[in-house]
């Protein structure tokens, strides 16, 4: 629409627009605040929220990251943190599945859960969250669990998935949809003091070999416990992986596992054919 370009113009100060800017944009021409932001950004105007983002982030590469599309599986205790930051960062469509409610044990470290919203869906908190913060990011609540038969259907049209699950079974075929899709998965994974994190390639098979040791049982994450500090780390770094990818710049964690250990402060990198400590084993 070459009205909303001009105005966009017209009103840019320094390279930015105001969010009150945006706000008058999409009610003076009928349209959503997710077409002003694109279409400020494909005029190189940044929007002024993102301004502490270009030091680092490119304006081309800010519309790279609203154009793109990331599905988060699992809405608890990194999930929650993963979907706060991709719309902070400007990721356009992030699709939150999760089938579950919200439990009091949520409390300690989920960030989207509170006490009012106990019973409440945790696809439907995160919705609502987003449309709080970020209004110009779509959030696409799936309140069903991921599984191979509905997989093709989740992932429909999108560019990275994330892994946010605290069952090693449902992780492991989530690698393998991935991997038939031909879609990178970040993956993280936390227990107590510790976290992992790494990003697997179509191809790679990273995950099964992660988790090679792997028997039965639901993983290390489930018998540790996880205080409020160690999601919020393992997730920063999963979006980390999410941007680059999403902007095709940096150095991914493929085929290397960072081993993250809170308690000491240690951060130790590993190949990944020898996946010596690996959360879920």
């Amino acid at each position: 629409m070459e009205e909303l370009r001009r105005y966009l113009a017209g009103e840019a100060k320094d390279g930015l627009i105001s969010w009150a800017t945006q706000i008058e944009a999409a009610a003076r021409f009928r349209v959503s605040l997710a077409r002003v932001e694109e279409t400020a950004l494909d005029l190189a105007i940044l929007p002024a929220r993102y301004q502490r983002n270009r030091q680092a982030i490119s304006v081309g590469q800010q519309l790279k990251l609203f154009r793109g599309r990331v599905a988060v599986v699992g809405c608890g205790g990194l999930g929650g943190y993963v979907i706060e930051e991709l719309s902070r960062l400007g990721v356009g469509t992030i699709i939150a599945i999760d089938p579950d409610f919200f439990e009091e044990h949520n409390l300690n470290r989920q960030l989207l859960s509170s006490p009012a919203r106990l019973g409440q869906a945790k696809v439907e908190a995160a919705a609502a969250r987003i449309a709080e913060i970020n209004p110009a990011v779509t959030l696409v609540p799936v309140q069903a669990a991921y599984g191979t038969e509905n997989a093709v259907e989740l992932f429909q049209d999108v560019d990275v998935v994330v892994d946010a699950l605290d069952s090693v079974p449902t992780r492991l075929a989530l690698a393998d949809s991935c991997d038939g899709l031909g879609l990178p998965l970040v993956h993280g994974a936390i227990g107590g003091w510790f976290g992992q994190v790494t990003t697997q390639f179509p191809g790679d098979r990273t995950i099964r070999l992660l988790y090679d040791r792997w028997v039965e049982g639901k993983g290390l994450e489930q018998q540790m416990g996880n205080p409020s500090f160690t999601p919020a780390v393992i997730a920063g770094i999963q979006t980390a992986e999410v941007c680059k990818l999403l902007m095709g710049t940096g150095d991914t964690l493929r085929n290397r596992q960072l081993c993250i250990n809170l308690l000491t402060m240690e951060f130790e990198e590993v190949e990944l054919s020898s996946p010596d400590c690996a959360i879920g084993q």
